[in-house]
C-alpha cells in the first residue's frame, strides 16, 4: 500500500514540476521587478483558487473554510507556509532577474533550484527521518542526471543570480519538509489560497518601498503572469502540497527536481535552447532516479537467515 501512496504522489507531483519547469521561461521573459512578479503572480493564483473553493461550495455543499476547531491550525499553518514561500519564491526571482546577458537563464536556474532533491533528505535525516538506500542511491543519479542536463559545460564562473537561486533551493527545502509535517489534515486548495495570499501581501509591500513600475510593463507582462498566476500558482504548488500526502518527503523532493528537465526543455522548446546528446542523457537518469524511489526498501535480513550463511 506504501508503494502505492509513494505512486500516486509521484504522479500528482510530475504535474507540478512540469508546471514549474516551464515557468521557468515565464518568469526569465517577464520585464517586471522580482518582488512585483511575485505579488502578482501569487495574487493571480489565490484568486484563482478562491474562485475554485466558491464553485466546489456551489455544487458539492462542502464548506469552504474548516470547523471552528481547526481554523486556529489552519491559519498558523498557513501562514507559517506563505511566510516561506515568500522568501523562496522571491530568492529565486532575483536570481534569474540577475544573470547577465548570454547566460541561459532556464537551464542554470533550473538546475541550481532542483538542489532540494539533496537538501530535503539531508535537513530529514537532521530531524531524524532516516531515508532508504534506494533513496539515497535515486538521490545520486538524480544529481548526476541534472548535472549532465543543466551544467554539460561546466559552471564557467559563479554569478550573482547563482547565489540567490542556490539559497532559494534551501528555503523550498524547508517549504517541502515543513508541508509534510504540518500540512497533513488541511485543505489543500485552501492551504495553496492561503499561503498565496500571504505571498502576494509581503511581496507587494516590499515592491512597493523598494522598486519602480509602470502600468504598462504590467499590461506586456500579462501572458506571463496568467501562466504563473493559473497554472505555477494555482495548479503546481496545489498539485505539491495534494502529492506531498501520499509521497514522504524524500521522493517528493525527488519528483518536483523534474522541474530542472522540465525548463530545460522549455528553454529547448520555446527559447531555442539546444540539447546535446548528453543533456538527453542526463534527462533519462533524472526519470530513472524517480523510478528508482519508487520501489519498495530492500528487506531486512532476519538473523537466523545471517547465521545460516
Amino acid at each position: 500500500m506504501k508503494t502505492y501512496q509513494n505512486l500516486k504522489g509521484t504522479l500528482i507531483l510530475c504535474v507540478g514540476a512540469l508546471v514549474w519547469g516551464f515557468a521557468f521561461v515565464a518568469q526569465a521573459t517577464a520585464e517586471l521587478p522580482p518582488f512585483l512578479l511575485s505579488a502578482s503572480r501569487t495574487l493571480i493564483g489565490a484568486l484563482a483558487l478562491l474562485l475554485v473553493l466558491l464553485l466546489r461550495r456551489v455544487l458539492t455543499k462542502k464548506p469552504m473554510f474548516p470547523p471552528t476547531g481547526q481554523r486556529k491550525r489552519w491559519l498558523i499553518v498557513g501562514l507559517l507556509c506563505g511566510v516561506v514561500l515568500t522568501v523562496s519564491i522571491n530568492l529565486q526571482q532575483l536570481g534569474i532577474s540577475g544573470y547577465p546577458e548570454g547566460v541561459a537563464v532556464e537551464t542554470r536556474s533550473g538546475f541550481l533550484s532542483s538542489l532540494y532533491v539533496v537538501i530535503v533528505p539531508l535537513l530529514a535525516a537532521l530531524l531524524g527521518e532516516r531515508p532508504s538506500p534506494v533513496a539515497v542511491g535515486a538521490v545520486a543519479v538524480a544529481m548526476v542526471g541534472i548535472y549532465l542536463l543543466c551544467l554539460s559545460g561546466g559552471l564557467h564562473g559563479i554569478y550573482l543570480g547563482d547565489v540567490w537561486v542556490l539559497a532559494c533551493a534551501f528555503s523550498f527545502s524547508i517549504h517541502i519538509l515543513l508541508i509534510a509535517r504540518m500540512g497533513g489534515g488541511i485543505d489543500g486548495i485552501l492551504l495553496s489560497a492561503t499561503q498565496f495570499a500571504v505571498c502576494a501581501v509581503l511581496s507587494l509591500i516590499v515592491s512597493l518601498f523598494t522598486e519602480e513600475f509602470s502600468v504598462a510593463a504590467l499590461i506586456n507582462a500579462t501572458p506571463q503572469l496568467m501562466y504563473l498566476g493559473f497554472l505555477s500558482c494555482g495548479v503546481g504548488y496545489t498539485m505539491q502540497i495534494i502529492g506531498q500526502r501520499y509521497a514522504s518527503p524524500t521522493v517528493a523532493s525527488l519528483t518536483l527536481s523534474l522541474e530542472g528537465v522540465f525548463a530545460a526543455l522549455g528553454g529547448w522548446l520555446i527559447s531555442d535552447n539546444r540539447l546535446s546528446p548528453r543533456e538527453w542523457l542526463g534527462c533519462a537518469l533524472v526519470f530513472s532516479a524517480i523510478v528508482l524511489a519508487q520501489l519498495p526498501p530492500l528487506p531486512k535480513r532476519r538473523k537466523s537467515d545471517q547465521t545460516n550463511v
